[in-house]
């Protein structure tokens, strides 16, 4: 849930420059700025947008509010278009609490975390350099937890550290990013029924190196796909385009991308009964003008979804 866009930070990382997380701020004051009925049609639009490509399941979250009122705002709003949202009031320190961390570390796990319970059904961190470090986010994560809710995490998408396994440890859904794995960090991952969800769009607009999901699948973690639509590194409504990605540069499957995408998904949701064709579970379909699944990674760019129910 996100108004603005920044294609000049894409410009400047197609110039050579690093992604950083600094530019979540420009977000945040964007976010800040519109109205509850601009917020609306944003996300309206955004959802109708990757419904047309095949999409019929969305979660949402928050993040670009990072104060009580916004983060409860994006919260509320959300909540009308989706029974999955995911509270992200740990997406970095917005500017009024820098150089005092943890005192916003103490509003998310406290007055904020309250006011937006009743609208999200879970709650995720970004733990990275420049975010939140592995201890607050064992915090944030432990606060969430005790609220019942589903627990998330942003890790090792700009380098290693003990994020993923703290996460592990505290068995949360699914580990998000995963760009940068330790070789235990991936034992840990295959012993746990924690989801590794991969973003081919964050790094493919980020320029980091793709996953090697050919060596997380082999060790028997499960892998999930999805498109981080967001507009700092992954500006993409397509789980389309992600599957191609995972099929050409990650080692995947056109049939594990498939099931990495929707049953994957699914998984790291907590919903069993979406992503499968089950007695019970969620008629959700999607008729491709194709011959067969691998056509949507054999023909890139092409939206190939004819119809679509649920």
């Amino acid at each position: 849930a996100f108004a603005g866009e920044r294609s000049h930070e894409f410009e400047a990382r197609m110039a050579g420059n690093a992604y950083t997380a600094g530019g979540i701020t420009i977000t945040v004051a964007a976010t800040r700025a519109a109205t509850d009925d601009e917020l609306r049609e944003l996300i309206r639009l955004r959802i109708a947008e990757m419904r047309t490509q095949g999409t019929t399941t969305v979660e949402i979250k928050t993040g670009y509010g990072l104060s009580v009122e916004h983060e409860v705002r994006l919260a509320r709003i959300a909540s009308e278009f989706t029974e999955y949202v995911t509270f992200l009031g740990a997406h970095v320190v917005p500017d009024e609490y820098l150089g005092n961390e943890d005192a916003y570390v103490d509003l998310v796990c406290g007055e904020m975390l309250d006011a937006v319970a009743p609208f999200v059904t879970a709650i995720d961190v970004f733990c990275e350099d420049g975010a939140f470090t592995v201890d607050q986010s064992e915090r944030i994560l432990a606060a969430g937890r005790e609220r019942g809710l589903l627990t998330h995490i942003h890790a090792a998408q700009l380098g290693q550290s003990d994020s993923v396994r703290m996460a592990v440890e505290h068995q949360v859904a699914s580990v998000d990013h995963g760009t940068f794995l330790s070789d235990s960090d991936i034992d840990a991952l295959a012993k746990s029924e924690t989801v590794l969800t991969l973003l081919p769009g964050s790094d493919f607009s980020t320029r980091q190196p793709y996953p090697d999901a050919r060596r997380l699948i082999d060790a028997g973690i499960t892998v999930a796909l999805a498109t981080n639509c967001n507009p700092g590194s992954s500006y993409t409504s397509s789980m389309a385009f992600c599957i191609a990605i995972a099929v050409r540069d990650m080692g995947m499957t056109p049939t594990e991308a498939l099931w990495a995408a929707t049953q994957g998904g699914a998984t790291a949701l907590g919903s069993p009964t979406l992503g499968n064709f089950t007695i019970g579970s969620n008629a959700e379909i999607v008729e491709l003008d194709a011959p067969n699944h691998i056509h949507l990674a054999y023909r890139p760019g092409v939206n190939l979804v004819r119809r679509v129910w649920g």
